[in-house]
């Protein structure tokens, strides 16, 4: 049965709570919510990291919802930012993900990756990382045989 009434919407959460549940499972959480906070925080910092038209390139690849998520408040005049090292990247991160009980962002960032990686082409992540530069490439698992 559906639960939204059309099936866009339905396919979209379907797909979000997919998302959630493997971020879920990298980190061993039980909490879908604090996995929701790891997914918004991470992809925002992403998103303002990298060029406007490789950030929009990669938001085309996201479902639809998490896609929302992604875009809320962007600037894409004021991208991308100088992240250049982990701990630049980090602390964006972490403001953003709030004041809630403490977690290694290190990790944190490192799951939604991985979960880039479940869910988005291998062409796709490999514009996203070479975007990066090393420092921040080194966060991103690698990528896994036979995409």
């Amino acid at each position: 049965m559906s639960q939204t009434g059309l099936d866009v919407f339905d396919h979209t959460l379907h797909q979000t709570n997919a998302w959630l549940k493997t971020i879920q499972g990298h980190l061993g959480w039980g909490d879908r919510q604090l996995a929701y906070h790891a997914l918004r925080a991470t992809l925002q910092t992403l998103r303002d990291r990298i060029p406007p038209d490789l950030a929009a390139n990669l938001a085309a690849h996201l479902p639809l919802l998490v896609r929302g998520i992604y875009y809320e408040g962007w600037t894409p005049s004021s991208t991308p930012q100088r992240l250049r090292t982990q701990e630049e990247f980090l602390a964006v991160v972490a403001e953003r993900y709030g004041h809630r009980e403490p977690v290694a962002f290190d990790d944190l960032v490192r799951a939604v990756f991985a979960t880039l990686d479940t869910y988005v082409t291998h062409e796709q992540l490999d514009k996203v990382r070479h975007a990066l530069g090393d420092d921040l490439r080194a966060m991103w698992p690698a990528a896994p045989s036979g995409r």
